[in-house]
């Protein structure tokens, strides 16, 4: 399954805990104009900040870049 650029699931995951994009910045070390980026698809995560989301939001990488629909890690 393709995806489309920039539709990843960071802004619903976020939205779901009640963060701020400053506050998701703090969690996992990058800035909240960082947050910002991926979340409108400016730009992308790195394999370094995925891995930092997946942890943080406890979901796989096919999950929050929006190519599974189900989250299997629970």
């Amino acid at each position: 399954m393709e995806r489309k650029k920039g539709k990843t699931r960071i802004r619903e995951l976020r939205e779901a805990r009640g963060l701020s994009q400053e506050q998701l910045a703090q969690a996992i070390g990058t800035t909240n104009q960082t947050i910002s980026n991926y979340e409108t698809g400016t730009t992308e995560p790195d394999i370094d900040a995925i891995t930092k989301l997946c942890q943080f939001f406890n979901v796989t990488a096919g999950y929050l870049l929006n190519i599974e629909k189900y989250n299997f890690t629970n």
